[in-house]
C-alpha cells in the first residue's frame, strides 16, 4: 500500500503556503519577497512534499545563487522577479543538470547551454531550480506506456490521489505546481502533454500557438507540433509566463512571425472577456464522466455573458490521428538524429538507432515495464521527403485547422471553442500500460498549432478535471483572457489531498462497505 506523504492538514497547509511565499508574485507596484526568499521556501517545499511524488527529477545546486544575483541586481524588477520555475528535463539549462528526456542513455548530457525560453525567463527575473521528471521520451518511444514513468525520475504520482496517474508527457512540472511545490512549471507539448497533466492535476496549462515559443535546444519529438508552454495555478500566471517567453528566435525558423503576433498577455486579461463572445460547445468532446462539470462551466459561462452555440454533429476524421502517427513518426527520427549531432562528444548515443541499441543493452531498467515499438517504427521512416510523409503532414494539418478549428469557428460563427479537456485521471497500471479513458478535443489544438488553455472545472469524485479553450491561431491572448474571466467567476480549482487512493477518501470510502 503507498503511504500518505503528510497528514492530510499539514499538506494541505503547505500547499497553501505557495502563495504566499512562493507561488504566484504580487502585482506589479506591490513589493515582492527577495528572490532568495522564495526559492528557498519552494526549495523546502519540494524536500517535503515531492517524496513518493518523484515529480522532481533533479535540484539546481545553483539556484540559491541566483536568487542572490537577483536580489543583488541594481536593474529593474522582471516581471518574474524570484518565481521559482522548474523546467521539464527535455529543456536545456546552463549549469551541471544533464538535459535526459528521462533516458538513462543522456544521463550525462550536460550541454550548459540555455535554451532561449530559458534564458527569457531567467531575464524576466525567474530562478529556475530544477527539472521535472516526465513520461521518458515525452511518451513516444512504446504503445503501452505508463505515463509519467522514466528510467531516470521514476513514475510521478498524481497528488490528488497517489494510486493515480498525471499524465503524460510533462507529468512531473504539473504535479509539482499542484502539490504547491512551485508557482509555475515549463512543460512541452506534442499532443496533449501539457494540457492533459495539467487538467488531471487539477491546474493551468497552456498550449500557445506553434512558434510563438522557441524550441531551439529542447529536445524535440515533431517539428510540426512541439511546443513549450506555462503550467501554473491561475491564467494569470500562465499570461506571466507566456509574456517572458514569448518571441522569434533567429534559430528556430517556425518562430519567425512571433514577434508581430506576441501582445502584452497580462494586460489583455479580463473579467469580462466572455461578454457577448459567441463559444462553440464542443458537445463531441464529452461523455467521459466530465457530464456534470461541464453542464456547471456551461452556465457558469452563461452568467458571464458569454453567448454559447452547440456543436454536436462533428467527428474527429480517423485519417487525422493515422496521418499525424506517420507525421510524428518520420519527424521524430530526423528531428532527434539532428539534435543528438549537437551535444557533447561524451554522450555517446548519436542517434536513434543508438538509443535503441542503448535500450536492448540496458534493458533489465530501461525495457522492463515497456518495450520500444514506437521507436523502432520511427527508425524504420525514409525522411522528410518521402511523399507519404508530405501527403500526412498536409492531410494532418488540413483536416485540424482548415478544415476543422477554422471551419467550426466559421460555421458556427463562433470566436472560440469549449470543451472536456479529457477524463478524470486512470489508475497507474504497470503491466496493461495507459489506460486512458478519453474525451477531450485538444488533438485538433496540437495537430493545427493552434492555441489551447486548460482552466480548472471542478472534481469527479474527488479527481479534478479541466474546461479547455481552443481558438484560431495567433488568438493566445483572446483565449488566456476567456479563460481568465471563467477561472475568477467560478475559481474551481482544488488543492490535493495525497490520499493513497481516491478509495480512501471520506467520500467514497463509506460507499464501498456494505450495508449493516
Amino acid at each position: 500500500m503507498l503511504r500518505l506523504l503528510l497528514p492530510i492538514s499539514a499538506a494541505l497547509a503547505l500547499a497553501g503556503c505557495a502563495a504566499a511565499s512562493g507561488g504566484e508574485a504580487p502585482p506589479r507596484g506591490l513589493a515582492a519577497a527577495s528572490a532568495e526568499t522564495q526559492t528557498r521556501a519552494a526549495l523546502a517545499r519540494i524536500e517535503r512534499l515531492d517524496e513518493g511524488l518523484n515529480a522532481v527529477i533533479a535540484i539546481d545546486p545553483t539556484a540559491i545563487e541566483q536568487a542572490q544575483a537577483l536580489d543583488r541586481s541594481s536593474t529593474a524588477r522582471g516581471l518574474l522577479f524570484g518565481m521559482p520555475i522548474l523546467l521539464k528535463d527535455n529543456i536545456e539549462a546552463r549549469g551541471p543538470l544533464p538535459t535526459t528526456a528521462g533516458s538513462l542513455a543522456l544521463k550525462g548530457n550536460v550541454t550548459n547551454r540555455d535554451a532561449p525560453l530559458v534564458a527569457s525567463l531567467r531575464a524576466a527575473g525567474a530562478v529556475i531550480v530544477g527539472k521535472a521528471n516526465l513520461s521518458e521520451w515525452a511518451n513516444f518511444r512504446s504503445s503501452d506506456s505508463i505515463s509519467g514513468w522514466s528510467a531516470v525520475g521514476g513514475q510521478t504520482r498524481n497528488p490528488h490521489a497517489l494510486d493515480r496517474n498525471p499524465c503524460g508527457s510533462s507529468s512531473g512540472g504539473a504535479a509539482a505546481v499542484a502539490a504547491g511545490m512551485v508557482p509555475a512549471a515549463i512543460g512541452t507539448e506534442t499532443d496533449g502533454s501539457i494540457t492533459c497533466p495539467a487538467a488531471v492535476n487539477g491546474i493551468v496549462g497552456f498550449k500557445p500557438t506553434l512558434g510563438l515559443v522557441s524550441r531551439t535546444h529542447i529536445v524535440p519529438l515533431s517539428h510540426s507540433q512541439d511546443t513549450a508552454g506555462p503550467m501554473t495555478r491561475s491564467v494569470s500566471g500562465a499570461a506571466r509566463v507566456l509574456a517572458a517567453m514569448a518571441g522569434t528566435d533567429p534559430a528556430d525558423p517556425g518562430t519567425a512571425e512571433a514577434d508581430q503576433h506576441r501582445s502584452d498577455y497580462v494586460a489583455a486579461l479580463s473579467t469580462t472577456a466572455l461578454e457577448g463572445k459567441r463559444i462553440g460547445v464542443m458537445r463531441f468532446a464529452d461523455g467521459f464522466g466530465t457530464e456534470a462539470p461541464f453542464e456547471e462551466a456551461l452556465a457558469a459561462l452563461r452568467r458571464e455573458g458569454a453567448i454559447l452555440v452547440d456543436i454536436d454533429n462533428y467527428e474527429m476524421p480517423a485519417e487525422m490521428g493515422d496521418a499525424e502517427f506517420t507525421v510524428l513518426l518520420t519527424e521524430f527520427k530526423a528531428d532527434l538524429n539532428a539534435y543528438l549531432a549537437t551535444l557533447p562528444s561524451d554522450v555517446e548515443t548519436r542517434s536513434l538507432a543508438d538509443l535503441i541499441a542503448f535500450n536492448k543493452a540496458h534493458g533489465e531498467r530501461e525495457l522492463a515495464l515497456f518495450g520500444q515499438d514506437t521507436f523502432i517504427e520511427a527508425e524504420a521512416t525514409k525522411g522528410l521527403g518521402d511523399p507519404d510523409y508530405v501527403k500526412a503532414r498536409e492531410t494532418s494539418f488540413r483536416l485540424a485547422g482548415p478544415e476543422g478549428i477554422d471551419r467550426l469557428l466559421s460555421d458556427y460563427n463562433v470566436v472560440a471553442l469549449v470543451g472536456p479537456t479529457l477524463s478524470p485521471a486512470w489508475l497507474i497500471d504497470s503491466v496493461n500500460g495507459d489506460q486512458v479513458p478519453g474525451g477531450g478535443a485538444g488533438s485538433l489544438a496540437a495537430i493545427a498549432g493552434y492555441p489551447h488553455l486548460t482552466v480548472p472545472m471542478g472534481e469527479v469524485k474527488g479527481l479534478p478535471v479541466g474546461l479547455s479553450f481552443i481558438g484560431p491561431k495567433w488568438s493566445d491572448a483572446l483565449i488566456l483572457s476567456l479563460g481568465y474571466d471563467y477561472e475568477q467567476a467560478t475559481r474551481k480549482r482544488v488543492e490535493p489531498r495525497f490520499l493513497e487512493s481516491i478509495e480512501e477518501s471520506p467520500e467514497i470510502a463509506p460507499l464501498l462497505e456494505p450495508v449493516d
